[in-house]
């Protein structure tokens, strides 16, 4: 599966942003999806992922103004970021992956597509 992000972009604090993920190939219906993100000198943590068939997972800090969602016959993932907070700015990158089980969910390094990343920035 190959991942394509959408643009990020400049968002004040408080403000909303959606992201998507568009994938090729076949197998998009069958794989599970998720968001990371990174800041410089850290590592990539985990933000959200739907994985096959259905189950969501978040980072509990992000519980209640991140959502992620899915529509399949576009082959597309989105995260869903409201209230934004200066702490939110990162490079968010989307995943994929077939294999992904529940405990490895929050793990970059088990999954095995990624997007090519995208910057976002909360600032005033």
């Amino acid at each position: 599966v190959q991942l394509q992000a959408s643009r990020g972009g400049l968002v004040q604090p408080g403000g909303s942003l959606r992201l998507s993920c568009t994938a090729s190939g076949r197998t998009f219906g069958r794989a599970s999806v998720g968001w990371f993100r990174q800041t410089p000198g850290k590592e990539r943590d985990f933000v959200a992922a739907i994985r096959y068939p259905g189950s969501i997972r978040y980072a509990d800090s992000l519980k209640g103004r991140f959502a992620i969602s899915r529509d399949n016959a576009k082959n597309t993932a989105y995260l869903q970021m409201n209230n934004l907070r200066p702490e939110d700015t990162a490079v968010y990158y989307c995943a994929a992956s077939t294999s992904i089980i529940s405990s490895s969910t929050p793990d970059a390094n088990a999954w095995s597509s990624w997007g090519q990343g995208t910057q976002v920035t909360v600032s005033s």
